[in-house]
């Protein structure tokens, strides 16, 4: 049971406090109480002394085992909460990791998330210490045991050995997607806010089933399938969703699940219209944000307005309203009820690489059934007729692949002619 603490710097600034208690019911806690203040940070507690001292009255009233607070805490900040309220308190970086370690399942993005803790806890490694040996509370059991330099050091030693796996890992990424470029059909990324409804479109483009659940961040690793839209074939990548004050470490421990977004030919930005207006300018603003950070901003973006089926028509034209200048190419659709996907499907494919038209005509023997193969994986199929000896196709792929097969089914006696369009 917890307590969640929401604080605001700014009064104009949003509340993050239904954010915040989303975030840790997805980490696996039962909240029974809440507090919100604005105000400037205080140095000793984050919060005011006198809102700490609510806080320590309401964690006793109501039994909570800890607390956890909307934003960053410095470890001074996190003792002497500790010390006051007598249960450990945690700030929004180490609820995230806490949440990222129950939903990963893949070898990387365990990876990933051990190696945020332990750069996170390395810039505050001596400080924790220091302070555990004052007294322990809540949260720092154990420190007081450690001399400072050694454990800064055995964390960093830590930190570096998984490092060096992940370095390995990323080696073998960067050798697939490689592979992938060879391919010659474009790369289509998912993105967008947590719980905007990417897994639920992916499984709607792809067929494939995949991870869909009601809490944040049920995809945390790069899930890829081919699909096709308007008959352009591609490939499309599913990825970590975004967060807002995403803190750096963790987004440079994603960096290389991210990188998927940055070497795709474009991105389909999808935006949960189910929400506020004012939480659909926040998230959307937050994604924009993070695909610039992550150098991504200059790819073409489809903003995938889903799920309106959980709003009236008037609603939608109104909130459209006020998101034209906000949201490139603006699509609205619902995943879960297939409402739309057509019109998502052809703006997708005006985006894409420049698609030709072509007529091959090839003899059937054992040297062309290769070629033939390799045709059905790399363009999209028009007409295909068989005659007996030879077989003509219609088709459609990007001039890269066509000059690459031009060579070989010409060596073989068959021709590739450009179709005008």
């Amino acid at each position: 049971m917890r307590v969640v603490v929401a604080v605001r710097w700014e009064p104009g600034k949003l509340s993050n406090l239904s954010e915040l208690k989303d975030l840790a019911e997805a980490a696996g806690y039962e909240v029974v109480g809440s507090l919100e203040q604005v105000r400037r940070e205080d140095p000793s507690y984050n919060i005011g002394a006198g809102k700490a001292e609510e806080l320590a009255k309401e964690v006793k009233e109501l039994k909570a085992e800890g607390v956890i607070f909307g934003n960053l805490l410095k470890p001074v900040q996190e003792y002497r909460l500790a010390t006051m309220t007598k249960v450990e308190a945690i700030d929004r970086m180490r609820l995230i990791l806490e949440i990222f370690s129950r939903r990963a399942s893949l070898k990387e993005a365990k990876l990933q998330i051990q190696l945020a803790k332990l750069n996170y806890e390395v810039t505050r490694a001596r400080e924790r210490v220091r302070l555990a040996k004052q007294g322990e509370q809540p949260g720092f059991h154990g420190l007081g045991r450690y001399n400072v330099d050694v454990y800064y050091l055995m964390l960093k030693h830590q930190a570096s050995r998984v490092e060096d796996e992940l370095k390995r890992i990323r080696e073998g990424r960067a050798r697939r997607r490689s592979k992938r470029g060879e391919g010659f059909f474009s790369t289509v990324s998912l993105a967008g806010y947590t719980s905007a409804g990417k897994s639920t479109l992916f499984k709607l483009l792809t067929s494939k089933s995949v991870s869909i659940g009601e809490g944040l961040f049920t995809t945390l690793s790069p899930t890829s399938h081919i699909t096709e839209f308007e008959g352009k074939r591609a490939l499309l990548i599913d990825t970590v969703g975004f967060i807002d004050e995403l803190p750096l470490i963790l987004l440079e421990a994603f960096k290389s699940t991210l990188e998927e977004t940055i070497f795709a030919d474009l991105i389909l930005l999808m935006v949960d219209m189910g929400d506020p207006l004012d939480e659909i300018i926040r998230k959307l603003r937050c994604s924009l944000s993070t695909l610039t950070e992550i150098g991504a901003s200059n790819i073409p973006i489809i903003t995938v307005l889903n799920k309106v089926d959980l709003i009236s028509e008037a609603e939608l034209n109104d909130k459209l309203t006020y998101l034209k200048t906000l949201a490139p190419n603006p699509v609205p659709i619902s995943a879960m009820k297939s409402i739309n996907i057509d019109r998502l499907s052809k703006v997708a494919a005006s985006l894409l690489k420049k698609y030709v038209k072509a007529k091959i005509v090839m003899p059937l023997d054992g040297t062309t059934m290769q070629m033939l193969s390799s045709i059905h994986s790399n363009a999209s199929i028009v007409k295909e007729n068989f005659t007996g000896r030879d077989v003509e196709l219609e088709v459609e792929a990007i001039p890269a692949f066509l000059n690459k097969i031009r060579a070989r089914v010409e060596g073989a006696g068959g021709s590739v002619k450009l179709i005008a369009v």
